[in-house]
């Protein structure tokens, strides 16, 4: 990470979002930067560019996890859920106790990768009980809290919301609304999903609208943070757009770019 003297060049910030296994470029991510932030999806359960990679074709193959994303693009997720169950059932041992060595095994090597300092909250697709296992000095995990980064505050919200998926970390909109509420007032909102607006959760390769939060949306026109920060949605119809007074920025598919959103000040 750079040096603390970042009052003389003003202050820079890195920001992540869906790592989704990324360790290689995650470990250059804060080069340059007072901090790296990481807004969640560190775990690579199935890749939808290259259908190879990830937790599940490592237990059920290529072809399995080519027509689970042919199912689940086009919105058949009773059958892509029946195909997963089809073929836990040829597993030997616990499901659950298969994925969180799965796991496990990628959180090793991408906490490791994180540097100091790093502020860092949940995606959806991630096992919050496993973090604090795993964030060693220099990782601080926020969520529903708020942090001062060089002058500025920080609030952070992670999860996703309820959808058919069924990703580890979704919560229910009530759940999600009262930790937009517990963060109040802030400079810089982060979150791992973005605020509920047609052209922010619209994700044009998947080809489906994502989940976003009402209660985002609503939080940032009444608090105008100078930013919205947010990812999740992987390839999104516009990345970045002006609520009022705030600017709204998806900060990329991290796992497909290895490319950090920069923010100075």
């Amino acid at each position: 990470m750079a040096s603390t003297s970042a009052g003389e060049r003003g202050t820079r910030v890195h920001v992540v979002s869906d790592v989704h296994g990324n360790a290689r470029d995650l470990a250059r991510a804060g080069e340059g930067a007072d901090a790296l932030v990481c807004l969640g999806d560190l775990i690579l359960f199935l890749d939808y560019a290259d259908h190879s990679r990830g937790i599940f074709p490592d237990l059920f193959g290529v072809e399995n996890a080519h027509r689970l994303v042919e199912l689940r693009t086009a919105r058949r997720f009773a059958e892509a859920r029946e195909l997963g169950a089809r073929l836990w059932a040829g597993i030997d041992g616990d499901r659950a106790a298969v994925i969180e060595r799965a796991v496990r095994k990628q959180y090793t090597e991408l906490f490791a990768a994180f540097p100091t300092p790093t502020y860092a909250t949940y995606g959806n697709v991630d096992m919050p009980p496993l973090w604090r296992e795993y964030a060693r000095p220099g990782t601080r995990v926020l969520d529903g809290e708020r942090v001062e980064i060089h002058g500025r505050v920080f609030g952070f919200v992670g999860g996703g919301l309820r959808t058919p998926m069924r990703t580890p970390y979704e919560i229910d909109d009530e759940e999600y609304a009262a930790k937009i509420e517990a963060v109040g007032e802030v400079d810089v909102l982060c979150t791992h999903i973005p605020p509920e607006v047609p052209e922010l959760v619209y994700d044009t390769v998947a080809r489906r609208f994502e989940r976003g939060s009402r209660a985002l949306l609503d939080a940032i026109r009444r608090t105008r943070p100078r930013y919205a920060l947010f990812g999740h949605v992987h390839q999104p119809l516009v990345r970045r757009m002006r609520i009022g007074a705030t600017e709204c920025v998806n900060v990329g598919h991290f796992a497909g770019s290895g490319e950090p959103w920069v923010l100075r000040w």
